[in-house]
């Protein structure tokens, strides 16, 4: 018994063995036979046919950042639920524990739901429009005229020109 686990234990290492020579002799063999050849074309950073320009640290949009967490949350999703339904689609498991097939199906409702609730929120908040809406002004009515609003405003840049 303790042999047949030795050779199978040996199996799997020859194979890891042979995969790292194989991944290994892939990066190494080309660096040996490939020509060297640089000139000043090659050595130059490739950005789509054209000259880079500026830097590249350049802003981020944040909203490709929400995409892809919101993508990472239902894909995770998907790989709950569908072992989930594999189990417990298994009628000999439900004919063991009669209770067990409706609690487990209330169960995945509620992380639906949990899941639906956090959508409808990021949803309501604007974070899947792409292309926000220009936000609106609130208009607020008082007593004060907005020529007052305009001079005082007019003494603030006074004052910070003098300073």
């Amino acid at each position: 018994m303790d042999g047949l686990q030795l050779s199978e234990f040996g199996k799997a290492l020859l194979f890891l063995l042979g995969g790292f020579v194989f991944a290994a002799g892939a990066l190494i063999v080309p660096s040996l036979i490939a020509p060297r050849r640089p000139n000043a074309e090659k050595l130059t950073s490739y950005e789509c046919g054209e000259e880079p320009e500026g830097s590249a640290w350049v802003r981020f949009n944040v909203r490709f950042y929400v995409m892809g967490l919101m993508f990472l949350v239902f894909d995770v999703e998907l790989l709950v639920l569908f072992p989930w339904a594999v189990v417990y689609a298994d009628p000999a498991l439900l004919a063991a524990a009669p209770g067990w097939g409706l609690f487990a199906l209330i169960e995945a409702f509620v992380f639906i739901a949990i899941l639906a609730i956090g959508l409808a929120w990021i949803w309501q908040r604007g974070d899947i429009d792409w292309i926000r809406p220009t936000p609106r002004t609130t208009v607020i009515q008082t007593a004060i005229p907005d020529s007052a609003y305009a001079e005082y405003n007019r003494g603030q840049k006074e004052l910070a020109t003098r300073v």
